[in-house]
């Protein structure tokens, strides 16, 4: 049964409970497979998403970033062998690209490694994901994206719902016909076993151009 994290930004430190949801499902802790958001950039590194984890007490044997210094190849073989594959926050324009220009998607949707992604790498786990100057991007037009589609949704995380609400659901309206979005803040998680969806924090689902906030189940 794969499980998959779909996470906001933790400013100091991941809640205990997520901590420890997190402590039951990593039990093989071989190999951290990190993807970066900005490849090109060396000091793009993951060091914050890599202390949440050493805070919740989550120690890997091997630690390993994919950026453009490695090669495809290689990058391939370190998802293959993963216990954990974390997409890092950042760009998510320039990691898109970097899983589109490495064929890093169907790697990951084959692997039965644990997947975790942290904002932005949560929002390319998601199966289409919209890019608009609305949520920051630096675009004109805006424009539906292609994720690594480990499930049949959209995420939209780390934003500042309360004072946005109206303006996300309109702008997310049109996508929702299409597949469901989950809009979250940025203390926040989605974890998804097999078919269960579990919620930490402030987040909201928008079916159908509809949106209601979600229950915390842990």
């Amino acid at each position: 049964m794969n499980t998959h994290y779909y996470l906001g930004w933790f400013t100091d430190f991941v809640p205990e409970r997520l901590s420890q949801v997190l402590r039951e499902d990593i039990t093989d802790r071989k190999s951290l497979v990190m993807i970066s958001s900005n490849p090109l950039d060396d000091e793009v590194d993951g060091a914050v998403e890599h202390s949440w984890l050493d805070q919740a007490g989550i120690l890997f044997d091997d630690y390993h970033l994919i950026n453009y210094c490695v090669q495809s190849e290689d990058a391939h073989t370190l998802i293959q062998n993963a216990s954990v594959i974390f997409l890092l926050g950042g760009d998510t324009l320039k990691q898109n690209e970097f899983l589109l220009s490495y064929e890093l998607s169907d790697w990951i949707r084959k692997s039965s490694a644990i997947v975790i992604g942290a904002s932005a790498g949560a929002i390319n786990m998601s199966a289409k994901w919209l890019c608009s100057k609305t949520f920051g991007y630096k675009v004109e037009t805006a424009s539906v994206y292609d994720g690594i589609g480990l499930g049949n949704f959209s995420v939209l995380s780390h934003f500042d719902l309360e004072n946005n609400m109206a303006l996300v659901q309109d702008e997310l309206s049109l996508l929702s016909e299409e597949i469901d979005v989950y809009a979250s803040n940025k203390d926040c998680a989605l974890r998804v076993k097999g078919n269960k969806i579990d919620v930490l924090g402030v987040v909201y689902l928008i079916s159908h151009s509809e949106i209601q906030k979600l229950e915390e189940t842990f």
